[in-house]
C-alpha cells in the first residue's frame, strides 16, 4: 500500500481528469491521496473531490502563496469549514499552511508579517481542533519551528522538506514527519538525497505535490499520484531496503502523522 500525502488534485493543470488520475493511482496501489486546500475558494472543491473519489482525502488551509490576497474573513471562514468538516472522516488535517521566504519580496516587510500572522492563526486552529498540519517550508524552517515551539499542535508533515539535518531533527522532535517526492529522484539533489538516507525511516513519508515537483523521468511534464511507487523505489534504492518494506513503513508513517487517515485504512 502506498499513500500520497500531498497532491493538488484540484489544480487546473489536470483539466477535469481527476477521476481518471485517481483511478490510475489506485491501479498502482496508491491507497490514499491527501488533497490540501490553498485558499478559501477551494475549500469546497477539495472536500467534494474527496467525497467523490474513493481513494482521496483532504485538508483545509490557506497556503502562504495565497496570503497576499487573503482577508481576515478567510480565517473565520476556515474555522467554520473546519468545524463542519470534523464530522467528515475524509477530512484529515489543516493545510497547506506555512511560510515561503523563497519568492522575492515575501521574506520581508508587510507580506512577511502577513504570512506569519496567517500561519500563527492557523496553528491556533489546529491546536483548537486537535489536528495535524501540512506545512509549506520553503526557506522558512527556523521561523516555522519558532512558532511551533510556542503553539503546540498534533504534529503533521513538513512537506517537500529541504532543510538541514539539524532542522529535520527539530521537526521530528516536535512530532512531524518529513515529505519526500520528485526532487529526491534527481541525482544532483545531493542534500535531499543525503537526508533521505540518513534520517530515520520512521520520519519519512512520500508525496507528489502533483502537478508540481515532477520526478526526473517526467520533468518538465505534470506530476501525477500514480508516480508514488516509482518515487518510492528511488527511496528504497537509496536506503538499500526492499521496496515492500519501504511501502509499508511510509504508509504507516503517514497514518501516524495523520491519525484521521489511519481510521480509514
Amino acid at each position: 500500500m502506498w499513500i500520497d500525502t500531498h497532491c493538488h488534485l484540484d489544480a487546473a493543470e489536470f483539466g477535469g481528469e481527476q477521476t481518471q488520475i485517481a483511478a490510475a493511482a489506485a491501479q498502482q496501489q496508491v491507497k490514499w491521496i491527501v488533497i490540501p486546500a490553498v485558499e478559501r475558494a477551494n475549500f469546497g472543491t477539495v472536500a467534494a473531490l474527496a467525497a467523490r473519489l474513493p481513494n482521496c482525502t483532504y485538508a483545509l488551509g490557506i497556503h502562504p502563496m495565497y496570503v497576499e490576497h487573503a482577508e481576515e474573513a478567510d480565517l473565520l471562514a476556515l474555522r467554520e469549514a473546519i468545524s463542519a468538516a470534523m464530522a467528515d472522516p475524509r477530512f484529515v488535517a489543516i493545510g497547506e499552511i506555512g511560510l515561503d521566504f523563497f519568492v522575492p519580496g515575501m521574506d520581508r516587510g508587510p507580506l512577511r508579517e502577513k504570512q506569519e500572522h496567517f500561519y500563527v492563526q492557523q496553528l491556533k486552529l489546529a491546536r483548537e481542533f486537535g489536528l495535524p498540519v501540512l506545512l509549506h517550508v520553503r526557506r522558512s524552517q527556523d521561523i516555522l519551528l519558532k512558532h511551533l515551539r510556542r503553539i503546540k499542535v498534533q504534529g503533521g508533515i513538513a512537506h517537500a522538506f529541504n532543510g538541514s539535518f539539524q532542522q529535520a531533527e527539530a521537526f521530528i522532535g516536535l512530532g512531524f514527519r518529513l515529505g519526500f517526492g520528485g526532487a529526491m529522484t534527481f541525482t544532483r539533489a545531493l542534500q535531499i538525497r543525503r537526508l533521505a538516507v540518513d534520517l530515520p525511516l520512521a520520519a519519512l513519508v512520500l508525496e507528489t505535490d502533483a502537478p508540481d515537483m515532477s520526478p526526473a523521468w517526467l520533468h518538465p511534464a505534470a506530476n501525477q499520484p500514480e508516480q508514488i511507487p516509482r518515487i518510492g523505489a528511488v527511496l528504497a534504492d537509496l536506503r538499500s531496503i526492499p521496496l515492500a518494506e519501504l511501502a509499508q513503513a511510509t504508509a504507516a508513517n503517514a497514518c501516524a502523522a495523520l491519525p484521521r487517515l489511519a481510521t480509514l485504512v
